[in-house]
């Protein structure tokens, strides 16, 4: 018997590459929690990188991409899909879910936390919205 539509299209590794414009701490909080979560930010080679690049690089490790880039990382991914090339699965936020406050950085782990522990990632070319 055939696992749910929803259920196959969600992994649970749950290695996550946190783009550019997420601090490292959020990184460092969710790795002391034993997650395994690189940001951006933290890494020299990776700053400054293009989407594609940083796309690429998620892909290759099998990392789902954390952004609140959507139009950019869907233009990206729907062509990569098109062409019948891999690409990583991507969690979107928003500044309307996680405003940029005082506590918005503990929300934010809290929230890629508990999505990690239960195991409910995008898979590789899937999306979904991280709430």
């Amino acid at each position: 018997m055939a696992a749910p539509a929803e259920l196959t299209r969600l992994m649970t590794a749950g290695r996550l590459i946190l783009d550019e414009m997420y601090s490292p701490r959020i990184a460092e909080e969710l790795t002391k929690r034993g997650h395994d979560v690189l940001a951006v930010a933290a890494d020299p080679a990776l700053v400054g990188a293009s989407d594609e690049q940083i796309l690429r690089i998620a892909t290759m490790d099998e990392c789902t991409l954390v952004t609140e880039n959507v139009r950019d990382f869907e233009i990206l991914r729907t062509r990569f899909l098109k062409e019948g090339r891999n690409c990583a699965g991507l969690l979107y936020t928003s500044r309307q879910r996680f405003p940029r406050d005082k506590k918005w950085t503990g929300r934010l782990v809290i929230a890629l936390d508990e999505r990690l522990a239960s195991g409910m990632v995008p898979a590789s070319g899937q999306v979904d919205w991280l709430t």
